[in-house]
């Protein structure tokens, strides 16, 4: 994947947006550590479905849903009962 340096992304910003529409994501880079990628909106929205599993698929899903899960109990004083005499 091809790598950018934060001042020629910035300096090149429309250069960065046609590569990243031609050529696929781009990795800007800040101080030599990749920091941010840029990537077409379709790609991205893609990637955001396919990580949010659906209702359905969260219900039918096997596996431990509440182990070991504990409601606390309040410790509150109970109270003496009328006296009706």
């Amino acid at each position: 994947m091809p790598s950018w340096p934060l001042q020629d992304a910035k300096a090149k910003f429309s250069e960065l947006v046609d590569a990243t529409l031609k050529k696929g994501p781009q990795i800007v880079t800040r101080r030599g550590v990749e920091t941010v990628v840029v990537l077409p909106v379709d790609e991205w929205r893609r990637l955001q479905q396919s990580a949010r599993p659906t209702l359905t698929e969260l219900l039918v899903e096997r596996g431990p849903k509440f182990d070991n899960f504990e409601m606390p109990r309040l410790r509150s004083k109970m109270r003496k009962p009328p006296n009706f005499e």
